[in-house]
């Protein structure tokens, strides 16, 4: 440790107990003078800084590993995460950025084969209560939204957002007229759907109709980047193999196929892509009902003359490959109706 510090050294141990004290001067305080209250939040900030150089080091030195350990297990133990949630609107920018760095640090950091962070996190989710809110306020809302990308890595923390009210609100915080709140939610909502994969899928199977009542709110927002960034999320989702069974259950409602279909006319090139990758499902899936054929069949002529046309300047045999096996799906499809004896007899659709 020595070197590290130009002043007096604190140990790790001391470095999480100053700032524990300290953080309590960051409101304001009739007790003492303001004055003395900005020299004690001078400090806290110097000690946040150099709790920071002991866990990235500096020019001059590298991490002690021995140093990274008491510093985390001692964080953890004395609860700073939630001190710090607390007291984190009322600290400087330069502060809050450092924070943000400390604690993306301290989530990766293992002790003796453990995340600590992760077993702090399972006797406190309470904290995650404390943390979300952030978002309502813009000044502090991507500090906050740091933090919390950063405790999704651990899926107790995916786990318990997932289980909860929150989840209805990051769809509300997606539709945020802020940009960086509604862009910082779309990438923390991207987070927990597509990290913990078992999780995931649990969650999605349980919570499938209010879940996609929401979700394609956001494929039909007025916002275009709201509109790409669901749609490229949906077609992780529902390409994930974790998610065979959501995609199936997905691919079967004619509701999800038309928003597809008027995703595939979107102004946005790069909408447009993405929601061919997810549309491709629904021609491909051999156990379609009856109602998205008779669609498909409907518009049969006009799905073939898009997807003739559908292209792009730069060549992607992949996509060319996907393209041709949806048309053929579609131009080999035959409608069938419940009435009517032999398919050849009736379009399906007038019978």
């Amino acid at each position: 440790m020595m070197g590290l510090f130009k002043q007096k050294p604190l140990t790790p141990v001391e470095l999480v107990h100053h700032i524990r004290d300290l953080l309590t001067f960051t409101c304001p305080n009739p007790d003492i003078t303001e004055a003395k209250r900005q020299d004690k939040v001078r400090e806290l900030t110097r000690l946040i800084h150099e709790v920071k150089i002991v866990l990235y080091g500096d020019d001059m030195s590298e991490p002690h590993e021995d140093a990274c350990a008491k510093l985390t297990q001692e964080f953890f133990k004395e609860d700073i995460l939630r001190l710090l949630i607390t007291h984190l609107p009322h600290l400087d920018p330069g502060s809050r950025q450092d924070i943000t760095h400390v604690l993306a640090n301290l989530q990766r950091q293992r002790v003796h084969g453990h995340y600590v962070a992760a077993e702090y996190f399972e006797q406190n989710t309470d904290i995650l209560d404390l943390l979300i809110p952030g978002y309502d306020d813009p000044e502090t809302a991507i500090s906050f939204g740091a933090i919390l990308r950063d405790c999704i890595r651990h899926q107790v923390v995916a786990k318990y957002i997932l289980e909860s009210d929150h989840m209805k609100t990051f769809f509300s915080y997606q539709h945020d007229p802020n940009f960086d709140i509604s862009s910082d939610a779309a990438a923390i909502f991207k987070e927990l759907l597509t990290r913990h994969k078992s999780t995931v899928a649990e969650y999605l199977n349980n919570n499938y109709d209010w879940f996609f009542v929401e979700y394609n709110k956001l494929l039909e927002s007025s916002n275009y980047i709201t509109r790409r960034n669901a749609i490229k999320l949906l077609g992780a989702m529902l390409l994930d193999r974790s998610n065979t069974a959501v995609m199936t259950r997905y691919v079967s409602s004619l509701e999800n196929m038309r928003i597809l279909m008027n995703l595939l006319r979107d102004s946005n090139k790069c909408i447009q892509l993405e929601a061919f990758h997810v549309f491709k499902l629904f021609p491909a899936n051999q156990n379609k009902p009856q109602d998205i054929v008779n669609v498909l069949v409907a518009n049969r002529s006009k799905l073939l003359r898009f997807f003739s046309e559908f292209t792009f300047d730069k060549v992607d045999e992949q996509f060319e490959a996907d393209k041709a096996q949806v048309m053929n799906e579609i131009e080999n499809l035959v409608p069938k109706c419940e009435t009517c004896e032999s398919p050849k007899e009736c379009d399906g659709l007038n019978c």
